[in-house]
């Protein structure tokens, strides 16, 4: 299924995903189930929690559940379906499967609602041709809109392209299409490239008597965005005016993000001032994109009226929220405001968060104020927060663009400790690595050069144009094997 979320990426730069990780490593922890003592279904959920968290094998988690069901009390299938769900919910995808196949495998009745679940579970653990298969064996009396749907759903998201378009047009020749199945295809074109496409599939659900929804118009005006239709784009939004269907701040959102990109940022901020006035305006997420897309737009008094409307809603805005905030005062260099949204973070924060302190570093850094990024370097390590990869490419970069190659070479070395080399890394930026090669061009200092090629070769960083241009410049680099 395609998720709402995903259609639209306004947030999600590699930019913006860079301060979102955590490169420092981290233990996760297996969530258990939540039980409540309000619950109706706390035995029988308690009994399976239990089960699910000791599981260690397949067998033994069959083993379990068989033993657990024939105990003279059998699990009542709302309590099957409940652990389903959240396990769903938490990712723990493998489980979900495994119990979601004995429950088919008993004498508990499944509907074909359950049998699209399993299809969709299949596909995310097992890969699109188990999901397939299970398809294929069912009896004809099981394959309807829920368990074509679930299997198309999985070939729009696997992006199994032929397949998915050729189940489309049987499940169109059944009669067993629906507005979610359309959404679907149009997401498959979109991600394919082929926005001439929704306007076909568009106008046939017209034909078809098939609503639309707030994801099929956004997609829509998506599609006219990549070809630079403007009009149309702004033909959509009065087609859903035409046809009563609520506006939400997503579309709205959609509709600025669109404007933004195509240059026209006075209407972009027309559109955020609509979005700001919505009554029922709620949503965390929607401060967060008004925030960012005013930033995007430089408007500095519009971030300060979505913070202070946030606040109204939020009177203790998250973390996140606060990451947001000082990320847009960040990138428009408002300083004043920056320092004053941090204090007001810090000062209200049990912990302290090295994504948030990060942005207040760099932005020292970027102003060479060198002595307050030591501070809140040092303040960070009090609080017993640990610096992770982004903190020491932030100096790293101010130490080699100040030519302070030691000091540089320092910060390299401690974020190097950090990396895990069995796994691809960022660390340092390209525009670090650049830097240090300039740095060495210019500078005859082979004994650098050989510890520069060092660190770099442990964290898989020492590739053949970053050795090449070493080797151009210093014989030294010979010394470090590729």
């Amino acid at each position: 299924m395609v998720s709402r979320a995903t259609s639209l990426k306004l947030l999600r730069s590699k930019t913006y995903q860079r301060w979102f990780s955590i490169e420092t490593a981290a233990t996760e922890t297996v969530p258990t189930l939540a039980i409540t003592k309000n619950n109706r279904r706390n035995a029988g959920l308690r009994k399976l929690s239990d089960l699910l968290n000791r599981a260690d094998t397949e067998t033994n988690f069959n083993d379990a559940l068989n033993k657990l069901h024939n105990e003279g009390k059998p699990l009542r299938k709302i309590e099957i379906i409940d652990c389903i769900n959240h396990l769903r919910g938490t990712n723990r995808l493998d489980l979900a499967l495994q119990l979601s196949e004995w429950m088919e495998s008993s004498k508990i009745m499944i509907t074909n609602g359950d049998r699209a679940i399993r299809i969709d579970l299949l596909a995310k653990t097992k890969g699109t041709d188990s999901a397939e298969k299970y398809f294929d064996s069912l009896q004809e009396s099981e394959k309807t809109s829920k368990t074509y749907g679930a299997l198309l759903s999985c070939y729009c998201r696997h992006k199994k392209f032929d397949k998915g378009l050729k189940l489309f047009e049987k499940m169109k020749e059944l009669n067993l299409t629906s507005t979610l199945n359309y959404n679907n295809v149009i997401s498959l074109h979109l991600s394919n490239g082929q926005p001439e496409k929704v306007y076909v599939l568009v106008q046939e659900m017209e034909q078809r008597n098939i609503a639309a929804d707030l994801y099929t118009y956004n997609q829509l005006m998506k599609s006219y965005a990549s070809v630079k239709d403007i009009v149309s784009v702004e033909d959509v939004l009065e087609k859903m005016e035409k046809h009563q269907v609520k506006i939400d701040w997503f579309t709205y959102g959609n509709l600025a993000g669109i404007y933004i990109n195509t240059g026209y940022l006075d209407k972009a901020n027309g559109i955020l001032q609509k979005m700001e006035k919505m009554e029922d305006l709620h949503d965390r997420e929607a401060f967060h994109t008004l925030i960012t897309l005013y930033q995007k737009t430089s408007n500095l008094s519009g971030i300060d009226r979505s913070w202070k409307l946030l606040k109204s809603v939020f009177p203790t805005p998250s973390k996140i929220s606060y990451l947001i905030m000082l990320l847009a005062l960040y990138k428009l260099g408002d300083l004043e405001t920056l320092e004053k949204r941090f204090r007001e973070w810090e000062s209200g924060c049990k912990f302290y968060d090295i994504r948030i302190s990060n942005v207040m570093i760099e932005s020292y850094l970027n102003r060479n104020m060198i002595a307050e990024a030591n501070l809140l370097y040092e303040n960070v390590l009090k609080q017993g927060d640990e610096p992770n990869l982004r903190t020491f490419d932030a100096f790293t970069n101010f130490y080699i663009k100040s030519s302070q190659i030691d000091f540089s070479l320092k910060y390299l070395e401690m974020g190097a400790s950090k990396v895990n080399p069995k796994k691809k890394s960022w660390f340092p930026g390209d525009e670090t690595v650049k830097m240090f090669l300039a740095y060495f061009e210019d500078n005859n200092d082979p004994v650098r050069v050989e510890k520069f090629c060092e660190i770099m070769k442990k964290i898989n960083r020492l590739d053949s144009t970053v050795y090449d241009s070493l080797l151009c410049t210093s014989s030294a680099a010979s010394e470090v094997e590729l």
